[in-house]
C-alpha cells in the first residue's frame, strides 16, 4: 500500500501493515517440534535416559558421568541450566535404587548445584522427583531427579499468562558451560 500526500495516513490501520506485531506475542521455540510430534508414545518406545549414555556427551547432553549415575541437561527445560539425575540402570521407582545409586544421585545433585551457581549464578533450586505418570513423570518408567535453577529475576508474566517459558541460552552452550565447570 503506498499513502502520498492525499491520503490520509491515519486511516491506515498500524495491523494491516507488515511486521507490526498485533495483540500476540510470539516466543519462537523451534526445538519443541520434536517433542510435540513424537508424542508420548515415542517416549515409551525408547527410554531417552537409556539410550543418552551411549551418545556422546555432546549429542546425549551429558555434563558429567558417574559410576552408577550422570547428569544431563532437560532436553525441554524449564529454566536454562535444567538438569536431571538418572541412574545408568533402567529403573522406575526411588525405592528400587540401590543404596550406591541413591547415594551418587545426592552426590551429584550437590555438586551439580555448585556447577550450576558458579556457571549461572542462581540464586535457587526446585529439586524433585515425580513418580509415576500420575504424578507428572514425562518419562516414569527411568527414575530422575529434577534440578531446576532458579533467580529472584525469573518469575514473570510469561508462565503465567501464556504458559511459556522463555530461555535465553541454547542447550549446546549451557550443556558445554556446565560440563567445563564440572
Amino acid at each position: 500500500m503506498t499513502v502520498d500526500a492525499t491520503t490520509d495516513a491515519a486511516l491506515v490501520a498500524a495491523s494491516d501493515l507488515p511486521g507490526v506485531p498485533d495483540e500476540f506475542q510470539r516466543l519462537w521455540t523451534p526445538h519443541r517440534m520434536v517433542y510435540i510430534q513424537a508424542g508420548a508414545d515415542a517416549m515409551r518406545a525408547d527410554c531417552p535416559f537409556c539410550a543418552a549414555p551411549h551418545k556422546s556427551d555432546e549429542d546425549g547432553l551429558i555434563v558429567h558421568r558417574g559410576k552408577v549415575a550422570y547428569a544431563l541437561l532437560n532436553l525441554f527445560p524449564y529454566n536454562s541450566g535444567h538438569l536431571l539425575v538418572c541412574p545408568y540402570r533402567h529403573v522406575a521407582m526411588y525405592d528400587e535404587a540401590t543404596d550406591e545409586e541413591v547415594a551418587e544421585i545426592a552426590a551429584i545433585t550437590q555438586h551439580a548445584m555448585q556447577v550450576l551457581r558458579t556457571v549461572s549464578r542462581c540464586d535457587g533450586f526446585n529439586i524433585g522427583m515425580n513418580q509415576g505418570r500420575v504424578a507428572g513423570a514425562g518419562v516414569d518408567e527411568h527414575l530422575h531427579q529434577h534440578i531446576v535453577p532458579r533467580w529472584d529475576t525469573d518469575a514473570n508474566f510469561f508462565p503465567i499468562i501464556a504458559r511459556t517459558k522463555a530461555l535465553p541460552q541454547l542447550l549446546g552452550e549451557v550443556r558445554q558451560a556446565v560440563a567445563d565447570a564440572w
